[in-house]
């Protein structure tokens, strides 16, 4: 499979270093500093595009591989107000796979938090709060992972309506605290505590070995597949 990179900090580089021990082939490596190589025949000929930068520069970065007609596997977060036009995209014949995080534990843990809040929604005594830490690079806040996790949250818990940051002043507000502390890849809690006790469950990224993994399988399936993709296609939940 030939792969064009864009994006090529830490975590392109690792990407870089699995999809090579996989047996595939890195065919560009797209940064700020070379962003006109987009357009050159050797972006053009990969097979699948993976997508890690941020979210200023990531609608751009899709709009220039759909001209291509390129499918995309995305794990840049902080830009799904701009979902519409993506799925649109893909109802006219691109591909695309989003996750807002590509561990396989992570999407485990996403699960077992469906689960938890579906059976917590018949104890209204016990409220929910989440918290997440990542490293001090990273731009948006709450991630894109906390996110995930509370909209599945409100889907499955009535007492909930919205989630806000940091602080809830509502019982209807589900807050999620963020921290940005040193290398810390990924670190995700939810909460639910009542007056008598309380229950948690968490998720802690020891590396970006994770990560990088299930974007390259993500790669994988993608290629033999069309339109709006993710992990729970992907797996199969």
């Amino acid at each position: 499979m030939k792969i064009a990179l864009i994006g090529y900090g830490k975590m392109g580089h690792e990407i870089e270093r699995i999809a090579l021990a996989r047996g595939h082939e890195i065919v560009q490596t797209i940064d700020v500093n070379n962003l006109t190589d987009m357009d050159s025949e050797r972006f053009r000929s990969a097979d699948v595009v993976i997508e890690f930068t941020r979210p200023d520069s990531a609608l751009a970065n899709y709009r220039k591989c759909f001209s291509h007609h390129l499918p995309i596997v995305s794990g840049t977060t902080g830009w799904l107000e701009h979902l519409p036009e993506i799925k649109e995209a893909c109802a006219s014949g691109e591909t695309f796979f989003y996750a807002s995080n590509f561990s396989l534990g992570v999407n485990l843990f996403f699960a077992l938090n469906a689960r938890l809040a579906e059976m917590m929604n018949g104890f209204p005594e016990y409220d929910v709060c989440m918290k997440e830490i990542h490293h001090t690079q990273k731009m948006d806040a709450p991630s894109g992972t906390a996110i995930s996790l509370a909209e599945d949250i409100l889907e499955r818990l009535d007492r909930k309506t919205t989630w806000v940051k940091e602080t809830a002043n509502e019982r209807s507000e589900l807050a999620i605290r963020s921290e940005r502390l040193g290398e810390v890849p990924g670190f995700h809690e939810v909460t639910y505590q009542s007056e008598i006790d309380s229950i948690t469950i968490s998720h802690d990224a020891k590396n970006r070995s994770g990560f990088a993994l299930g974007a390259v399988l993500a790669a994988e399936y993608t290629v033999g597949n069309k339109g709006f993709l993710g992990m729970k296609d992907m797996l199969g939940f």
